[in-house]
């Protein structure tokens, strides 16, 4: 994601009570950076603003109370692979035991997060450093470092390739590695900011949105080659994107006009704008309920249902000062928010679907 100073919002007040913590903490791979995290405070409460959401648990997180940035679940380990972009540093959550594994350390302004688990692979973009880390997901390591660019943001694993794709932001291109031998393979000239670069998987096709043209760039992973390009009608400043492979479509965050774009795959057109919360930002979306999360910087959560091919409105409401990252649990439909300063300090906001 683009911005790293985000308009800060007055803290929301929620009540809480205390639960003592019932599950041990499991003990860190041998290099991993061990946490002593307090008890979580447990929640049973209906989510500030218009939200089908329920407030679960606010655990707390290492690291200081500074930006937090992308996430990236694995649903084969149940871990959460966090980005706290202020401290430098990767928070692995297991989602199953609620409880802090581990941080992975010496990540410079990280931004993008993707787990692979096929790989046994976590990846990491480190603006502060131009590059990207390779990180083992067993003893949560860094194994290998490479250049990617100027602004390394999103990431995506090219399967059938084998190959990272790193979105270069101040660079207008995206970086293409090797995933076997961990070196760059090419970089690919978009002619605009890059922002986020997913793979789309029923097409084996790899999609960016660029800033200033405000299209949606087709790279084929075979070839390495922009072999379409397409306008994002009524989108300005469009940064992130999510793709729905199975139902074929795509949403871009657009923000500097606050909308969302949704593209259809199939017909490759833009089929509706619809309006978000100020700057947004992260987009997750749980494929069983077929529901869409857009956060945004100003805190504003927009929820989505996924219906005849577009998107209904269900949900709209100030959530939390910078809840501007958002990870789903498809398994137990829970959504996770790293916030970076709640009464003091650092914590994951978990919560869940109230209306399903």
């Amino acid at each position: 994601m683009r911005r790293e100073n985000a308009t800060s919002i007055s803290a929301l007040a929620l009540s809480v009570l205390l639960l003592a913590c019932a599950t041990s903490h499991t003990q860190p791979p041998a290099n991993a950076q061990p946490n002593q995290p307090a008890p979580a405070e447990s929640k049973s409460e209906v989510a500030p603003g218009n939200l089908p959401l329920r407030v679960l648990a606010d655990v707390p997180l290492s690291g200081g109370t500074a930006r937090f940035d992308y996430q990236s679940f694995d649903s084969n380990s149940g871990r959460l692979y966090i980005a706290h972009l202020g401290s430098d540093l990767m928070t692995v959550f297991d989602v199953n035991k609620q409880v802090v594994v581990g941080d992975v350390k010496d990540l410079k302004r990280v931004h993008g997060v993707l787990a692979v688990p096929e790989l046994h692979r976590v990846y990491a973009s480190a603006t502060g450093t131009n590059e990207l880390a390779v990180i083992d997901d067993q003893s949560l390591s860094i194994v290998a470092r490479v250049p990617a660019g100027d602004y390394p943001d999103g990431i995506a694993y090219a399967s059938k390739v084998n190959k990272i794709y790193v979105s270069d932001l101040h660079g207008k291109t995206d970086t293409v590695i090797d995933a076997k031998t961990n070196q760059r393979v090419t970089t690919i000239a978009l002619g605009g900011g890059a922002g986020n670069s997913p793979y789309d998987s029923a097409g084996d096709r790899i999609f960016v949105t660029v800033d200033g043209r405000e299209e949606l760039a087709e790279i084929d992973p075979n070839s390495d080659q922009v072999v379409a390009r397409y306008p994002l009608t009524g989108c300005k400043g469009s940064h992130g994107l999510l793709i729905d492979s199975e139902h074929r479509l795509a949403f871009a965050a657009c923000e500097e006009n606050s909308k969302l774009v949704v593209f259809d795959l199939q017909t490759k057109k833009a089929t509706s704008t619809l309006a978000v919360g100020a700057d947004p930002d992260v987009l997750a979306f749980d494929a069983a309920l077929q529901r869409l999360y857009v956060s945004a910087e100003s805190g504003v959560i927009t929820i989505f249902d996924e219906r005849d091919r577009g998107l209904q409105k269900v949900g709209e409401g100030l959530f939390a000062p910078n809840a501007h990252s958002v990870a789903v649990d498809p398994n137990t439909h829970r959504v996770y928010f790293p916030l970076q300063n709640i009464n003091g300090k650092p914590v994951l906001r978990i919560a869940v679907p109230s209306d399903k």
